[in-house]
Formats: C-alpha cells, sequence, structure tokens
C-alpha cells in the first residue's frame, strides 16, 4: 500500500484522540494498585506505584507497599513514612499495625515509644500495651485488665496473655470464671465460652462434649442429669458446682426458643440449684420473655428473688417489660440499680425522670429533664416536651467565609476523602473523613460540611454538620436534597414530606448508590423483592432492578410502599417507620393489648436496630417539620398512642 502523507496528517488527531481515550487515567490505575494490594500481588503493585507519583491518592499507595512487607520492612522507611505523614488517617493506621508487629514480637522498648503516638488505639494494641506494662514489672496493669474480663467476651489474640495474667495472679478465681462464662452465654459466644472453662478448677472443667450438649442440646442433656444432681450427692464439691452451673446454662440456652419451657424446666431443677444460680437462670428467662412481650416476664423476673445482680442488657430489658404495664416503681428501681455508667445514658435519664413524675415526685424529673433537654435526639426531644419547651431549631450560625471555605477546601484529608469517595470507595472515604473532622472546632465543621454538600455528598456533609457544639446549621445537619422528586412524590402519596425525609435520612443519608449488607438499595433503601412487589402493585412496565437506584423510580417506589404500609398499620408513622425497616408483620406483633404510647413502643422493640431507627426517623421528622413549617415542634404529638392488638384482625394482602 502506498504512504499517503496527506492521508496520515489529517488522521493524526483522531488517532491521538482514540489512543488517549483508550489510555488508563490516572483514578483506573490508583484502583489497580489497591486491587494488587489487595490480591498479594506485590511486583503488579511496585509496577504502577511510580505511574502515580503526586496523584492525589498517592500515600496510600506508599502506605499499601510498606504494609505488604512490614515484617521485613526497613525501620527507617516506616519512621520516614510517619514522619512525613504525622498527624495523617495513613500513619495512624500503618503506626497501629507496626505496633502489632513490635507487640507480636515483644520488641517492647519500641513498641512503647511509638504507643505514645497513636491516637485511637484498637483493642488489639491496647492489649499489647498492657502486655508492656507487665513485662517491666508494672503491677496497676492487672487492675486496668480487670474490667475486661467481664466486657471482653470474645477477645482479639493478643489479650488472652492479659487476660490470663489475671488468673496467675490469682485476681481471678472459679466464681469470676463461672461469671464470665455466664456472660458469654448471654451474648451467644458459645466458642469463647467453651474456652473460658479452661480457666476453671479442674475439679470443675467439664469435657468438651458436655460442654457441647449444654450449649446446643440442653434439653436432652438436662434429661441425663446424673443421680448426685437429685441426691446432692457427689464425691466432691466441685463437681456439684460444675453440675449446677451447666444446669443454669442449659436453662439459659432453653430459654433463647422458648421462654416457657425454660421456666417448666427451672421448676424441676431449682431445687438442687444455690440461690445465685437459681436467680440467674430466672433472670435469663425473664430477659428473653421481655423481647417476646411475655405476660409472664416480670414475674419471671420477681422469681429471681429481686436483689440479684443483672447483666447491663437484662436489667434494660426489666426496665422495658415495666414499661409496657406501666409499672413506674419497677422502672424507678431496676435503673436506680444501674451502674453509673448505664444509668446515665440519655434514654435511662428520661425514663427516670418518667418514672418520678409517675411517683409524684415533679421536681426531681424535671432535675433530670433539664440534664438532657435542647439537644437533636429522640430523648432530648422527649424531655423537651415534659418541660413544655417547643422543639425549635437553634439560630443559623454565620455561613463560613470565603477563607473558612479556601482552609476547608485545601484540607489535604478532606481532599483525600473526597477522592476516594469519588471513586465509590466509601468506607475508607468515610474514615478519612471522620479522622479529618476529629480536632476541628464549629467554624471548621461548617466550612467541611458546606464543602461536601457542594460536591453533593450529602452523608459528608451531615456527618460534619452533625458535631458542631455551639454554633449550627440545622439546614446542614437535616439536608433535604432531591426536592422536587422527594416532596413532589410525599404529595402525591398524601405523606408527611418530614417524616419522608426524616425516614430517607436515617436510610441512606441521600447516597443514591448506597447499597446494604442485605441488598437494599438507593435512596430509600429498597429490597429487591419490595421494589418489584410495589412496581407491580402500581404497574408500573418494564420495571428491571437496575432501575432502583434511579432517584426517581426510586422515590416513587420508596414513597409508595410507605403509603401502603402507613394505611395498613392504622396510618401510624411510627408502626409504619418500624415496618419499613422489619417488615409490617413484626411491627403488627410488637403492638400491645392496651393502648400504649408510641415512646413506649418504640422503646419495647426487640430489634436494637429498628428500636434505634424508630426513634431517629420521629426525631429527625421533628427537625425536617419544623425547617419547613418554621414552626415549633412536640415530638409526643408525632408519637401519638399505639392502638392494641384489635380482637380478630382483618385478613388482607401482606405486604412485603
Amino acid at each position: 500500500m502506498k504512504f499517503r502523507p496527506l492521508f496520515f496528517l489529517l488522521s493524526l488527531p483522531l488517532l491521538l484522540a482514540h489512543f488517549a481515550l483508550a489510555a488508563p487515567t490516572l483514578d483506573e490505575r490508583f484502583l489497580a494498585a489497591r486491587e494488587a494490594f489487595r490480591l498479594g500481588e506485590r511486583a503488579k503493585l511496585e509496577s504502577i506505584a511510580p505511574e502515580l507519583k503526586g496523584y492525589e491518592l498517592d500515600v496510600y499507595v506508599d502506605y499499601w507497599r510498606l504494609l505488604a512487607d512490614l515484617k521485613d520492612a526497613d525501620t527507617a522507611h516506616i519512621a520516614g513514612f510517619l514522619s512525613r505523614n504525622e498527624k495523617a488517617y495513613v500513619a495512624e493506621k500503618l503506626r497501629g499495625e507496626w505496633l502489632k508487629l513490635l507487640g507480636k514480637k515483644q520488641s517492647w522498648s519500641n513498641f512503647e515509644s511509638e504507643y505514645a503516638k497513636l491516637e485511637q488505639p484498637d483493642q488489639e494494641v491496647l492489649c499489647y500495651a498492657l502486655q508492656s506494662r507487665r513485662s517491666r514489672g508494672d503491677a496497676s496493669m492487672l487492675d486496668e485488665a480487670m474490667p475486661l474480663w467481664l466486657t471482653l467476651l470474645e477477645p482479639p489474640e493478643p489479650c488472652y496473655p492479659v487476660l490470663e495474667a489475671l488468673i496467675v495472679e490469682k485476681r481471678v478465681l472459679a466464681d469470676a470464671v463461672w461469671l464470665r462464662i455466664r456472660h458469654q452465654f448471654e451474648a451467644n459466644k458459645m466458642a469463647a465460652a467453651r474456652y473460658s472453662m479452661n480457666y476453671l478448677p479442674a475439679s470443675q472443667t467439664p469435657e468438651a462434649k458436655v460442654a457441647e450438649a449444654v450449649a446446643d442440646k440442653p434439653l436432652p442433656w438436662l434429661a441425663k442429669l446424673p443421680a448426685s444432681f437429685w441426691s446432692g450427692v457427689a464425691s466432691n464439691a466441685s463437681l456439684n458446682r460444675m453440675h449446677r452451673e451447666l444446669a443454669a446454662l442449659a436453662i439459659s440456652r432453653i430459654a433463647r426458643n422458648d421462654p416457657r419451657l425454660a421456666a417448666e424446666q427451672l421448676g424441676k431443677i431449682e431445687g438442687r440449684l444455690q440461690a445465685g444460680e437459681k436467680a440467674w437462670a430466672w433472670n435469663q428467662i425473664a430477659w428473653q420473655a421481655a423481647q417476646r412481650h411475655l405476660p409472664e416476664t416480670l414475674d419471671w423476673y420477681r422469681q429471681s428473688g429481686g436483689e440479684a445482680p443483672l447483666s447491663d442488657e437484662v436489667a434494660q430489658w426489666k426496665v422495658r417489660a415495666a414499661l409496657r404495664v406501666q409499672n413506674w416503681e419497677t422502672v424507678r428501681s431496676v435503673i436506680e440499680k444501674m451502674p453509673i455508667s448505664l444509668a446515665g445514658q440519655p434514654v435511662w435519664i428520661y425514663w427516670l425522670g418518667r418514672a418520678y413524675r409517675a411517683g409524684g415526685k415533679a421536681e426531681e424529673a424535671n432535675t433530670l429533664f433539664k440534664k438532657i433537654s435542647a439537644q437533636p435526639n429522640f430523648y432530648s426531644n422527649l424531655a423537651d416536651d415534659e418541660l413544655e419547651r417547643p422543639i425549635v431549631t437553634p439560630p443559623k450560625a454565620v455561613a463560613p467565609s470565603q477563607a473558612e471555605m479556601s482552609e476547608a477546601s485545601a484540607n489535604p484529608a478532606l481532599q483525600r476523602s473526597l477522592a476516594l469517595l469519588r471513586l465509590n470507595l466509601r468506607i475508607e472515604g468515610i474514615k478519612e473523613w471522620n479522622w479529618a473532622l476529629r480536632d476541628m472546632s464549629d467554624r471548621q465543621l461548617l466550612a467541611a460540611s458546606e464543602v461536601a454538600q457542594r460536591a453533593n455528598i450529602y452523608d459528608r456533609a451531615i456527618a460534619a454538620a452533625d458535631r458542631t457544639k455551639s454554633e449550627h446549621d440545622y439546614s446542614l445537619r437535616y439536608l433535604a436534597p432531591f426536592g422536587e422528586q422527594v416532596r413532589t412524590a410525599a404529595k402525591k402519596q398524601s405523606l408527611d414530606d418530614a417524616w419522608v425525609y426524616g425516614l430517607m435520612r436515617q436510610e441512606s443519608r441521600f447516597i443514591t448508590t448506597a447499597k446494604s449488607n442485605v441488598g437494599a438499595s438507593g435512596l430509600m433503601q429498597l429490597m429487591p423483592a419490595t421494589a418489584k412487589w410495589v412496581a407491580a402493585k402500581i404497574g408500573l412496565k418494564d420495571f428491571r432492578q437496575t432501575q432502583v437506584n434511579d432517584t426517581e423510580t426510586n422515590v416513587l417506589l420508596g414513597t409508595t410502599y410507605m403509603r401502603l404500609v402507613l394505611e395498613s398499620l392504622d396510618n401510624h408513622p411510627v408502626l409504619a417507620s418500624a415496618a419499613y425497616n422489619a417488615g409490617p408483620g413484626r411491627a403488627r406483633r410488637w403492638r400491645a393489648d392496651r393502648p400504649l404510647e408510641g415512646a413506649i413502643y418504640a422503646e419495647t422493640i426487640p430489634f436494637s436496630e429498628t428500636r434505634d431507627y424508630v426513634k431517629k426517623v420521629m426525631s429527625n421528622s421533628v427537625y425536617y417539620s419544623a425547617l419547613f413549617d418554621g414552626k415549633p415542634q412536640t415530638i409526643k404529638h408525632r408519637l401519638g398512642v399505639i392502638a392494641p392488638h384489635p380482637g380478630g384482625e382483618a385478613k388482607g394482602e401482606e405486604l412485603p
């Protein structure tokens, strides 16, 4: 073929444009480097690294290169990276991993010098720090380790030497070991509980197959208790102790599936148990019953004798059971006996205040309500209502100045976060963002929030605005994007737009691509089956699951489902909010056999995720309403009263 210079020159721009489009971008090369690190492809990572020098996320590439060979890395290289990137999130991460390596090697002098520079040590590093102190004879580390005995129920590997030091030094004896095992059974940490049995005296340590039977087949195991258990005669007292403790543990396992069966079984053996063992078993039954709203719950709590110490979880459910039946005296007595760390939480301050008010102690009640009032959360909202203080948004802070915005835009950590989020690396981006916010003033937080909003990264805008302490901008804290789609759809479905936004803020923080670990998608976090069902219900033709992340389609389906759920549940937003998260069937079952105030219904939802969700949705909706209407609000009006179970519930189409 004859070469034609003119044709070549005319074609050259097109060829160059083609190759430019085909060449991988720096973003793509960064993602390739990340994947190489993830797969352990060190050579590929090294080959890509030079291309990313000067790239806005090149510090992550350097971090991956060091982390890939950390155990063999030159200490000077690690120190150099940490020095160059001091106070950066990746430096904190690398220092944490390096400390774990030093701890594993028991290189305590190097560990101590680096540990002092770590800002947020995780549990592994904290345990290595305690090991380090023990190595230099610091006996006070045992005092700090003691609380871990009952709280660190499934410890990481570095924590075992710390826990075992408590046994070696006789800070922990058999009673405390059995107590730890009980806590692990409560938390359903069966493997950890069986491991803890190794800390028992040899005479009280059950065989592995016995421990497994108690955990996995408790009812058959109880039926085969040895004759010595019933007679009280055994070769030694320790053997009796073991059988009694295991019997109580078996009762707790039965109660998880059937509290009434567990109560029946405990009735047969409680005469052979000592007071503490019997009390714990009854409290376990009552705890499980409370989560099922069984009418026998408080009677079973009373069977324990009333004075037995309760774990935090069991105590909280005793209060909730008392709330369901308006037993304010029990509410008061249980909260007053809680540890300070638990009783000091807003939830229990509020309910203790309500118990005082019910008991005629109005002044004491108001003192408690004032402690938690005037804050943007569910229990503060309730406290404001009790104090007859209308809920209003605080004065809007002065908008960030140009200088403040320039400072925020130039913040390297915020820049890295926005870049990571642009690449849809949400976990890394969120961690980087939160790290950047940790020491910011209110003015800096508001500027960071504005930067994120302008980038349409609404969840980070909210995260920054949420942290302000004195200067606030609730239009940033309670962002209301996609107004044309959301408010139009809410109006068409005859829904309160403040409630819709309150729910959406909790579901997705307005991230259109949000996807939960169970498969819910989009702004309104629709499950595939729900989206398909609603699409068919409204006759949406040619619907495909890929449409769920389309903003308009997602809002249409989500608000339609909200209306259908609301209509099926007495038009009550508390019930409908619970149903949106946990399903309409559960929301119905959680009603009582008497009218129940909305706050008590929310407080006694058995699923912790749904309980937290409903509270936040309803509190959110108060602030959205205040912003939209410009009027003071009351949360009690929104919570209302939940009607009791109807005598015979009408059968109709079950919503997903």
